[in-house]
Formats: structure tokens, C-alpha cells, sequence
């Protein structure tokens, strides 16, 4: 098995939410780190960073400084010990991957970049399923040939 994990599904690891239990399960059953490339990596972070900073404007949306940052310390912990691997990807051949998928299933699909550059990823990759939470982006991924878990 070679699984490529998304964003929607890291959040589902490391904040508490609808989808964590079944993201606890499936990580429970791989037997190898959860791949993932530096977009996502760089997308978590910014994703954790940016609810601080909404929270800080607003306490009735995002979280606080110190759960982002207790996030993102987890989440580095876990780099470093290898239950994450950062793959190292080949930026041309997934850009040209993305804009292969765009132009076949953007239009009807309404598909977002980051989400089309995940999955031109784990296809760079030669992943064969997607962890992701995302309903559309899985779709573009299954239209794409992988499975979606979970």
C-alpha cells in the first residue's frame, strides 16, 4: 500500500473533531509513516497558524494560539520521529499532472488548485489510495484512479 495523506485528513490526527476517531483507526492499521509532501506540510501549518489568527479577531471562530501551537509541536514531534515522511517530489512532473487533471475535471468538477496539486502528488507519487476527508478532492482523486480512504 502506498497512501498519500491530505490536509483535511492531518487535521483529523491532531485536532479533535468529527472525523478523528475513524482517522485514529486507519492509522492504527498502517503499518508504515503517513506520506506526505511539502505543500501539505507547508498547508498544515499555514492552516493551524491562520485559525490562531482568526480566533485572535474573533473567539467565536478558529482556535487558540496555543492549541495551533501545540498542533504544529506534535506535529513536528512526529516528523522527526518518522510516524510522518516527507517525500520529496518532482515539482515539474506534478504541475504538469495538475494541469492535465484541470483541464479534464475542473470545468465539471469545480476542483480547487491545492486540491488538484495533492492529487497530481500521490499520482507523481504512484500512491494507489488518498486519506482525505475532502469530499470533492476525493471524487478527483477516484476519477483519477486512486482509492480514497477513508
Amino acid at each position: 500500500m502506498r497512501a498519500f495523506a491530505d490536509t483535511s485528513f492531518l487535521y483529523a490526527l491532531y485536532r479533535q473533531q468529527e472525523n478523528s476517531r475513524l482517522a485514529d483507526v486507519l492509522l492504527a492499521r498502517m503499518r508504515q509513516p503517513i506520506r506526505v509532501s511539502s505543500l501539505i506540510i507547508f498547508e498544515f501549518r499555514q492552516s493551524a497558524r491562520f485559525q490562531a489568527f482568526r480566533f485572535s479577531k474573533d473567539r467565536r471562530h478558529g482556535f487558540s494560539k496555543r492549541e495551533a501551537y501545540q498542533m504544529l509541536n506534535v506535529f513536528q514531534e512526529n516528523i522527526a520521529a518518522g510516524c510522518i515522511e516527507l517525500i520529496p517530489a518532482d515539482w515539474q512532473e506534478v504541475h504538469s499532472i495538475a494541469e492535465r487533471l484541470s483541464s479534464q475535471h475542473t470545468v465539471s468538477g469545480g476542483h480547487r488548485a491545492l486540491d488538484i496539486l495533492h492529487v497530481a502528488t500521490a499520482l507523481q507519487q504512484k500512491a494507489d489510495q488518498l486519506f482525505t476527508f475532502d469530499s470533492n478532492q476525493g471524487a478527483l482523486a477516484k476519477s483519477a484512479g486512486l482509492e480514497v480512504r477513508p
